[in-house]
């Protein structure tokens, strides 16, 4: 059976855990402040103390899977337990992997991520689009079967993705603005919020000409130290604001390892896009 579709689970994560998600980025930089070895056991170690400490806490955790891919097989064993781990604890997982193909590759991508039997199911899955909003079918179509989500790049906030992002079409509109009209129809219908997303970053300044309501949630990232704050996020997204999904990593993990740091840089940060959301 599929679980009860990712938006409606998202939306009730946020309203009981917080509007917050927290990225799980072990890069070898990051691992090297706590004190750990750049290895398969520094790489278990930070997970597994990441989702004890923020598990049962935070609404939605992204790992990003690059930086356990880079330790070949045993890594991704550590994200499997990591991703089990965090959604035993309660915490929704969004798998930052930004998977892009066509055909029968887009359709494998998706079951490593999006079948409910896969050791790396996760609640959602972030996206590439620019093979053609249509390439990524077989994982919408995996997505609704499942009861996951998708976030689909559209707005980034890396410099080089305008030069994709805001190529105008013979329409008029530029590419991030179709990829947002695509999952507007998406989630047409859908209550209270639907489980196709878009990412659109939280240093990209005022976003007013763009239609960001798409009836589903916006994952930013962004916040913390990239240069946003919560206090950014009503200027940015407007009255879209209520659907943002605001990430924060380093902001969050650089008080790592101890617990009770982490908790409180989570549990501020939460409080501070709170109160930026309810301002509106």
């Amino acid at each position: 059976m599929s679980l009860e579709p990712f938006g409606a689970r998202l939306s009730r994560a946020m309203d009981d855990r917080g509007p917050l998600c927290v990225g799980i980025d072990p890069h070898a930089s990051l691992l090297a402040d706590w004190g750990l070895s750049d290895d398969v056991a520094g790489l278990e170690r930070f997970s597994r103390t990441v989702v004890e400490a923020l598990g049962e806490h935070v609404a939605v955790f992204k790992p990003q899977s690059a930086f356990f891919e880079r330790f070949g097989s045993r890594g991704v064993a550590v994200l499997e337990k990591t991703v089990a781990e965090a959604r035993a604890a309660g915490a929704l997982v969004v798998m930052d992997a930004k998977r892009g193909d066509i055909g029968s590759t887009m359709a494998a991508y998706a079951e490593a991520f999006l079948r409910k039997d896969s050791p790396l199911f996760s609640d959602a899955l972030t996206v590439s689009p620019y093979l053609g909003y249509g390439s990524l079918r077989p994982a919408v179509e995996l997505a609704r079967e499942s009861g996951a989500g998708l976030f689909v790049l559209a707005l980034t906030s890396n410099p080089e993705g305008g030069e994709v992002q805001h190529a105008v079409r013979t329409d008029g509109r530029d590419v991030a603005a179709t990829m947002l009209a695509h999952l507007a129809a998406e989630n047409a219908g859908e209550e209270p919020l639907g489980s196709f997303g878009a990412v659109v970053g939280a240093t990209l300044g005022d976003l007013s000409s763009y239609d960001l309501d798409i009836n589903g949630p916006l994952l930013a990232p962004g916040i913390g130290a990239q240069g946003a704050a919560p206090a950014d996020l009503p200027g940015v997204f407007g009255a879209a604001v209520r659907n943002v999904v605001p990430n924060v990593s380093r902001g969050v993990l650089r008080h790592g390892p101890d617990v009770r740091a982490l908790r409180t840089a989570a549990d501020r940060f939460a409080e501070e896009i709170r109160a930026a959301v309810a301002a509106v």
